[in-house]
């Protein structure tokens, strides 16, 4: 690739024969001319502001191209760390981000001119950063229109069906009259507010900043006020208005506030700012309110992709991404070329109108003159379904509730053919095989003249007319996918955890509900078929059949879980087969040791009655009974079977595991395989079913005593868990390293086998979390927010390079000097059973009292005695490994205690084990950190397979600002350094 030098300052104009300026595009940028202005505009954005400057260097045209506002504006934004304070330019706004001196800044302001230059892509973009939207003449559109309509004609007419535009259903609010930029400027000038833009980080302005960028900035995509947290920004706010009676109706307010997904929006923005294409998140329906100013709408139905948009679904985890031009962009060159059949439905919004729009509509809004406005997504009895659909795992049936047929690939014909629907056979698709699917409208779509076409078929036999029917769409779920085996896709609006979570609170808060959240659930969870296989395990047991209120799987976890009758059953999918034979494997092996040493702890720990080996084959449904020694046959003939699984008594116990997660530690989730020829196989455990109720339903109305009893129970039964001897193992079997470097002083101390004896054990354990601090920084990045983009830089500098550092390796001593323990890694709220009995049967002692034969703790009738909830079991033992028991700290801290220092501290006061030593060869390092445990857990946590960071930073709100990894280590694990003063 070649760049010509040409100087900007002094060069003059360059003529042709005829006097002519000359088109200099070919010297300034030589080679580079070959490219269309737009992609040499695109490429620049991908550089630092630092490159783009010196850039700017090369030649006159280069000089042009990355002077460009817009160009600064997307360079600003993905710079920014959070909060932006606009300069009058985006130039000039990204050098302030910078701390860059002033001499740069007064650079900015010389304004130099070229001839011989003509862009038609530039000067269409400078056109629509000037234009103004005041002469848009206001019509009638094509959106129905009525006045305050009551709840059963909406329900007949529009909800689920079509758009429509309402008034009257606002005149009562505050808001008509407070909600002025005025008034928000006196009340809220200060406040923070976050900003649509395309970015990957949450940006935010203060509201009296954001009225000054309003009124000078020229953007042809102007930054927007699109904050669903302004309740707790300005909850004032939610004061000013309510929810229309139309609307009232929604399933996701049974989940708490931090669960839910985000449904609520203040939208403030200047004209030619507004929403480009996209459908409603998780197929959800919305309503839209202004308080002043104009809108204008264009909504097209589902499946209908608008002229210029892009659709984009991941096959892997089924993400859609969407890609298209602004909402000013289409506007002005994409809506003219539209014949007035292909039109959208449109209207002008005006102030005190709500706009309804049904689930799965495209839409695209653009702001005609300064307007502020409310918005709310809701779930529905007509649109319930969608979401839960739109949930489940796969890609084809996302990209058909979006895009019609056209998301259609040739082998989702052949499935479709299987149902007896007749395609056309001239039809071109794109090749299956491919790893995303590109999904643009090429002609208009007929709409179905019949709504309620519950096949699809309108045209008779050689045509496939997409119908926005749940039992049409429904066909196109990837029946080989389950949604608790399956990747999640990170565009969905709430995770697995959450979404497990919200159909067992509806099934249990809404009974009336059950048929349909059934329907949903099979739709999410393939829950018919997971109820038809723990039917086939307790009929081999001869347990009772599961009732018709068992059927939907209990609690959050990973593993369908059953409570049927006294019995808990559990079917292992997480991970694939080989993950969860190991979980099951690893569990068994755990209590046969714990029964064996006689430990306290399996006291609190439910009794195992059964377990084994669900298998579906021919057809048909085999169970086999496996306590965890040997290797089944069926078992025996998957391809992930090696020899070292014979040799040992629990060929899947928790040393093979531990080989397991280091072989695996690192990968990404695209890169884990199952065991295709095995996928049809489940490992299952049956437990007596504790009584009583799980601690996350108690937790906000537990008293502070109780919550202190429960964090000293936590501490004893840990305590316990952590003095249950491991298995011996067979070093042979681990995978153990030749030599580890430690850091000592200004050199690298070698420390071989000759000199200190690091054990198989733990180094499996250090190869491990070695392995996992590769790509970190991208990891971190794809989490994204809430974790600080200025944290995630420095994190490589924060973590050791060799985790052999963080064993306690002494002077004089050639043993590490602590053993490896049993880690839980999983006693999070919904684990852990409660039960109610007297306050004073636990006055002055720190020993729980047994639960009964029928799972409860039995008390005696008495007006006089007060109640109290105490702990009474721990559950879900399949994620035990071997390992730092600091690892069980984690997820006790952040989960049960929610951060709170009191708790932990009681914890730690009842525990009572030493975490650490003092005087260790890690004081003689320079940097001492390998001395606090604070640091240590903090590292855990960054290198943890969950999302450990994003909870730390919600609980710690402040902590988003840290300019240290060392003030977030401080501030959440402090208090551990003081515990370990007082060992060693």
């Amino acid at each position: 690739m070649e760049l010509n030098s040409e100087s900007t300052r002094s060069e003059l104009p360059l003529e042709s024969a005829d006097g002519m300026p000359k088109d200099r595009r070919r010297e300034a940028l030589g080679n580079l001319c070959v490219l269309p202005d737009e992609i040499l505009c695109a490429i620049l954005i991908y550089l630092t502001p630092l490159d783009v400057a010196r850039l700017s260097c090369v030649s006159s045209v280069m000089y042009i191209l990355c002077n460009e506002e817009p160009l600064w504006m997307s360079l600003c934004l993905n710079n920014v760390n959070r909060h932006i304070e606009y300069k009058g330019s985006w130039k000039k706004t990204t050098l302030h981000q910078l701390d860059l001196p002033n001499e740069y800044h007064e650079a900015c302001k010389q304004s130099l001119h070229f001839d011989g230059f003509n862009s038609l892509f530039l000067y269409r973009r400078l056109y629509r950063c000037y234009t103004s939207l005041h002469g848009f003449s206001f019509d009638c559109g094509t959106v129905e229109r009525k006045e305050n309509i009551n709840l059963e004609e909406f329900q007949r007419e529009y909800d689920g069906r079509k758009p429509v535009l309402i008034s009257g259903l606002a005149d009562n609010w505050p808001a008509r009259k407070s909600w002025t930029t005025e008034q928000l400027l006196v009340k809220y000038g200060d406040a923070k507010f976050r900003l649509s833009q395309r970015s990957s980080q949450k940006i935010t302005m203060n509201f009296k900043d954001y009225l000054s960028y309003m009124q000078i900035q020229h953007d042809e995509d102007p930054l927007y006020i699109f904050d669903e947290k302004f309740g707790d920004t300005a909850p004032e706010l939610l004061e000013d208005y309510s929810v229309p009676h139309l609307f009232q109706e929604d399933y996701f307010d049974i989940l708490d506030s931090e669960k839910r997904p985000p449904f609520r929006w203040l939208i403030s923005g200047p004209e030619r700012s507004g929403a480009s294409w996209h459908v409603d998140p998780a197929l959800t329906s919305a309503w839209n309110t202004l308080i002043c100013g104009r809108k204008r709408w264009a909504l097209y139905p589902p499946g209908r992709v608008p002229l210029g948009v892009t659709v984009h679904v991941n096959e892997e985890d089924g993400d859609v991404n969407i890609e298209g031009p602004s909402s000013l962009q289409w506007w002005l060159d994409f809506y003219p070329l539209l014949p007035d059949a292909d039109k959208p439905i449109e209207c002008t919004q005006l102030p005190g109108e709500t706009i309804y729009v049904p689930s799965g509509w495209w839409h695209c809004v653009l702001n005609l003159e300064t307007t502020i406005a409310v918005t709310q997504n809701f779930v529905n009895l007509k649109n319930f379904e969608y979401v839960c659909l739109d949930m489940a795992p796969g890609y084809r049936h996302k990209g058909v509730c979006r895009a019609g047929v056209l998301a259609l690939d040739e082998g989702s014909f052949e499935d479709v053919k299987k149902n007896n629907l007749c395609l056309d056979n001239n039809l071109s698709y794109s090749d299956p095989t491919r790893k995303e699917k590109r999904l643009r409208i090429c002609q208009p779509i007929e709409d179905s003249k019949n709504e309620n076409d519950t096949n699809g078929l309108s045209h008779g036999l050689g045509s496939l007319e997409f119908s926005y029917d749940i039992n049409f769409l429904a066909m196109f779920l990837d029946k080989e996918r389950d949604h608790y085996n399956s990747l999640w896709g990170s565009g969905n609006c709430i995770g697995q955890r959450e979404m497990r979570e919200w159909l067992w609170k509806l099934w249990l808060g809404r009974p009336g509900l059950r048929d349909l959240i059934w329907k949903g659930a099979c739709l999410a969870l393939n829950a018919g078929k997971w109820f038809e296989r723990v039917g086939e395990i307790c009929a081999f047991h001869g347990l009772p059949s599961p009732m018709h209120d068992e059927k939907l799987p209990v609690g959050t976890g990973s593993n369908p879980v059953y409570l049927v009758a006294d019995y808990a059953i559990k079917i292992f999918v997480e991970g694939g087969l080989e993950a969860s034979l190991y979980g099951l494997g690893t569990e068994l092996e755990f209590y046969s040791l714990l029964h064996k040493v006689n430990s306290p702890l399996k006291n609190y720990i439910p009794d195992v009655l059964a377990s084994g080996i669900l298998r579906f084959e021919n057809g048909s449904y085999t169970v086999l009974p496996w306590d965890g020694k040997g290797i089944p046959e069926v078992i025996a003939n998957c391809n992930f079977i090696s020899m070292k699984h014979k040799k040992i008594d629990y060929p899947f116990g928790v040393w093979s595991k531990k080989q397991f997660e280091c072989q695996n530690a690192g990968m990404s989730p695209y890169e884990l395989g199952n065991s295709g020829e095995c996928s049809l196989i489940w490992p299952y455990i049956v437990t007596k079913r504790c009584r009583g109720e799980i601690f996350a339903e108690l937790r906000d109305t537990l008293p502070r005593e109780d919550a202190l009893n429960l964090a000293s129970f936590l501490g004893e039964q840990l305590h316990n868990l952590h003095l249950v001897p491991c298995p011996s193992s067979n070093a042979s079997l681990l995978m153990v390293g030749e030599q580890i470097d430690l850091l000592h002083g200004n050199r690298f101390l070698e420390i071989t086998a000759d000199k200190i004896h690091i054990t198989a054990e733990w180094n499996l354990f250090i190869s491990t979390l070695n392995k996992k601090r590769k790509d970190l920084s991208d990891r971190l990045t794809k989490w994204g927010d809430p974790i600080p983009r200025k944290l995630i830089e420095k994190v490589a500098e924060y973590i050791p390079h060799d985790f052999a550092e963080f064993l306690d390796i002494f002077e004089n001593e050639k043993e590490v000097c602590k053993s490896c323990t049993w880690v839980h890694s999983d006693v999070m709220d919904d684990n852990i059973y409660m039960t109610q009995c007297f306050s004073d049967s636990f006055s002055g002692g720190s020993t729980y009292p047994l639960p009964a034969a029928d799972g409860y703790v039995n008390y005696r009738s008495s007006s006089e005695q007060k109640y109290s909830w105490h702990p009474s079991h721990i559950l879900d033992f399949s994620n035990l490994s071997i390992g730092d028991p600091i690892l069980d700290l984690i997820p006790i801290h952040l989960d049960i205690f929610r951060g709170d220092t009191h708790l932990l501290k009681q914890f730690l006061k009842s525990y009572g084990l030493a975490l650490g030593r003092r005087k260790s060869l890690n004081e003689l390092v320079e940097d001492n950190r390998f001395h606090r445990l604070s640091y240590r857990t903090m590292c855990y946590c960054i290198l943890h397979d969950e999302n450990i960071l994003g909870a730390i930073f919600s609980l710690w709100k402040e902590l988003r600002m840290a300019k240290s990894w060392e003030e977030v280590e401080l501030t959440v694990w402090g208090d551990l350094n003081d515990y370990a003063a007082g060992f060693g």
